[in-house]
């Protein structure tokens, strides 16, 4: 199963170029069942990646732009009356989808915002008072413009907290750049890549992430890890039980596409970055999000033996 995944991880890096570890770390949230947002400046390859985390894993794939007027009912669907029936038919919306990108969300304001919640947190939707499954697999893969541009609304601490990791693409080095000017187009690109993976392949491997192991040892690292985010003097408030769990979940999913059964601290290392730094606030920090270089210095500090 693991040379399916690289193989998926290899055909989105051919389209997004020279952001290996970014792509490595998206497939580990997916593989985590976790939701993945993406915070950057416009143009950076954002819904490029999700489309064609879609292309090779063989999703269903669905897109919302985000905008100041966009209704829940965008999202989630509406009911319209048939007249030939006499009775409300009910239309999903587009977040009936395997894989959903909620592009520029925080552009929407809080209330279109808050349709997401449910979803991302139960696999469900509750419309008109019923209650309706999303697909499984649900993925939703959100991106965001950087708060200080114009026309934007923050996501709540709540919210945020439904995003298993947060990343950040950047700009690309030169000579990335230089192949993509010299390259074919993206758009082109992305028609033509082809499904590596199919549903039943993706459930198998996260079934088979769910039990890799992770010893008492690297567990306690883990939760020296958290402390040391909950006593530390520039953080506001630290990771949760949920952050806690998130980062297990993905250092499972980073060991398994290493080739390993079982977890190390390098795993935890590698991932607590995308995991953590969302969820954690510095007491001087405007956007309530820590910074990288205080992220890398909680690490530092606590030895993982």
């Amino acid at each position: 199963m693991r040379n399916p995944l690289q193989e998926c991880i290899e055909a989105v890096n051919r389209v997004i170029l020279g952001k290996e570890h970014a792509v490595q770390l998206a497939m580990t949230c997916i593989l985590a069942r976790g939701h993945l947002l993406i915070e950057d400046l416009p143009g950076m390859g954002k819904t490029t990646l999700s489309h064609a985390l879609a292309q090779v894993l063989g999703l269903n794939y669905q897109r919302i732009q985000f905008t100041s007027d966009l209704l829940p009912g965008d999202i989630l669907g509406t009911s319209v009356f048939d007249r030939e029936t006499g009775q409300f038919v009910f239309h999903p919306g587009p977040i009936f989808a395997e894989l959903l990108l909620a592009d520029e969300v925080n552009r929407a304001t809080p209330k279109s915002q808050s349709a997401l919640l449910e979803a991302m947190e139960e696999g469900q939707v509750t419309i008109e008072g019923a209650t309706r499954p999303l697909p499984i697999p649900f993925f939703v893969i959100a991106t965001q413009n950087p708060v200080s541009q114009g026309g934007t609304f923050s996501l709540p601490e709540s919210q945020l907290d439904r995003f298993l990791m947060r990343l950040s693409l950047g700009y690309p080095s030169a000579e990335a750049e230089r192949q993509l000017l010299l390259g074919s187009s993206r758009r082109q690109l992305l028609t033509q890549l082809q499904p590596v993976l199919e549903r039943d392949d993706l459930l198998r491997a996260q079934q088979q992430v769910s039990a890799v192991r992770a010893s008492e040892t690297l567990v306690n690292y883990i939760l020296r890890l958290v402390e040391a985010t909950r006593t530390h003097a520039q953080l506001e408030f630290g990771l949760s039980p949920r952050g806690s769990l998130a980062l297990l979940a993905a250092a499972r999913a980073w060991a398994f596409l290493a080739g390993r059964d079982y977890v190390i601290p390098e795993d935890v290392q590698a991932v607590f970055p995308a995991v953590a730094g969302h969820r954690l606030r510095e007491h001087s920090s405007v956007q309530g999000s820590a910074s990288a270089a205080l992220i890398q210095a909680v690490l530092a500090d606590v030895a993982a033996l």
